[in-house]
C-alpha cells in the first residue's frame, strides 16, 4: 500500500470504529433490538484482508460479528445502520438486524448466526466462481472458537479435494463467548488445524496492518492463481464483549488494556506521523469529520427511515 492508500484505509478505520461505537450508544438508548456485537479492536484484520482483494467483486461472508465487513465490501454505512434500527431502508428490509447484513450487489453474501454456518457457504461460493470460470474468490471470516464445529472439518476437506478458490481467514480474538480458546480447545495455533487437510496457512499479528496486507496479499494471490484453499490465522483482540449483554467478567482489565497499547488504529496513525504524511492535528480532523457524517448522516437516515409495513410481513418469507 502506498502512503496515500493507509491514509485513505485509516479514514476507514476511524469510520468503522465510531460507527460500532455509536452502535453501542444506540443499543443502550433501546434504539436497536435484538443482539448486537461490536468489531472495535479488531478494524486491521477485515481491512487487510480486504485491501489485497477485491471488494465488490470478491465474495465476502462472515458470521454475526458483520457491520464492518460490509461496509469494507461498499454497503452504504446509512443502509448498514437503518437495518440495525429495523428499518424498510436496511439492506435486508429491516428483516435481518445486526446478525443478518446481506447485500448481493457489493458480494458481501451475509452475516450468519449460526457458529460455523459460512463455511460450507464459503465453499459452495467458490464452487460456484470455479464452475464459471470466474477470477473471483470466495473470502470467508470466522472466529476460533467456530473451528471446533464439525462443519469446519467437513468444510475444509471438501475444499482441498475440490481444489476451491476460497480463503478462510481466522480473526482469532482469544474468546468464544465467554470462554478462552485455552480451556476450549486443543491446538491453540488454528493455521496448525489446517495442515491435517493439506492446505497452506499462516499465522500473524492481527493489530498491524501492514503486517496483515503483507500476509493477505500472499493468501490472496495463492488462492486467485487457481492453487487452492488457505487458511490465514490473524491475532488479534476485541474490546467489548462477546454481545452487548456480556459484562466480561471472564477476564481481566489489565489484559484488556495490554492490548489497547497495540490499538491497530493507533499503529497506523503512528506510522503515518512518523513517516511525515499524518500530523496529529489532521488525524483529530478526521475524527471530528467522521463523527459529524455519522451523527449528521448515517444515524439521521436510520432515524428518519419508515418503519416496515405491517402488511408487507410475509412479503419476503420463501417457506
Amino acid at each position: 500500500m502506498t502512503l496515500d492508500d493507509k491514509k485513505r484505509v485509516l479514514r476507514e478505520m476511524v469510520l468503522h470504529r465510531r460507527f460500532e461505537e455509536r452502535c453501542y450508544q444506540a443499543y443502550i438508548e433501546r434504539k436497536i433490538g435484538g443482539f448486537l456485537h461490536l468489531y472495535p479492536g479488531q478494524e486491521a484484520c477485515c481491512n487487510g484482508v480486504m485491501e489485497a482483494a477485491r471488494p465488490g467483486h470478491d465474495y465476502v461472508i462472515t458470521g454475526y460479528r458483520d457491520h464492518v465487513h460490509a461496509i469494507k465490501c461498499g454497503t452504504d454505512p446509512k443502509v448498514v445502520m437503518a437495518e440495525l434500527y429495523g428499518k424498510e431502508t436496511g439492506c435486508s428490509k429491516g428483516r435481518g438486524g445486526s446478525m443478518h447484513v446481506f447485500d448481493v450487489a457489493h458480494r458481501f453474501m451475509g452475516g450468519y448466526a449460526l457458529v460455523g454456518g459460512p463455511f460450507p457457504l464459503a465453499a459452495g461460493i467458490a464452487k460456484g466462481i470455479q464452475m464459471k470460470g470466474g477470477d473471483e474468490i470466495s473470502i470467508c471470516f470466522l472466529g476460533d472458537a467456530a473451528n471446533n464445529q464439525g462443519v469446519f472439518h467437513e468444510t475444509l476437506n471438501m475444499a482441498k479435494v475440490w481444489n476451491l478458490p476460497v480463503l478462510f481467514v481466522c480473526e482469532n480474538n482469544q474468546y468464544g463467548i465467554g470462554t478462552s480458546i485455552q480451556r476450549s480447545t486443543a491446538v491453540l495455533d488454528q493455521y496448525k488445524r489446517a495442515c491435517a487437510y493439506n492446505i497452506e496457512a499462516a499465522q500473524c499479528d492481527g493489530q498491524d496492518i501492514d503486517t496483515v496486507y503483507e500476509y493477505a496479499k500472499t493468501a490472496v494471490d495463492y488462492v486467485r492463481s487457481g492453487k487452492g484453499p488457505y487458511f490465514l490465522e490473524l491475532m488479534t483482540y476485541r474490546y467489548r464483549g462477546h454481545s452487548m449483554s456480556d459484562s466480561r467478567g471472564y477476564r481481566s482489565r489489565e489484559e484488556e488494556e495490554e492490548w489497547k497499547l497495540r490499538d491497530p488504529i493507533n499503529i497506523l496513525r503512528d506510522k503515518l506521523i512518523a513517516a511525515g504524511a499524518l500530523s496529529m492535528d489532521e488525524f483529530t480532523a478526521i475524527e471530528k469529520a467522521t463523527d459529524d457524517y455519522i451523527e449528521n448522516d448515517v444515524m439521521k437516515f436510520a432515524e428518519e427511515s419508515p418503519e416496515p409495513n405491517v402488511a408487507d410481513l410475509e412479503k419476503y418469507v420463501l417457506a
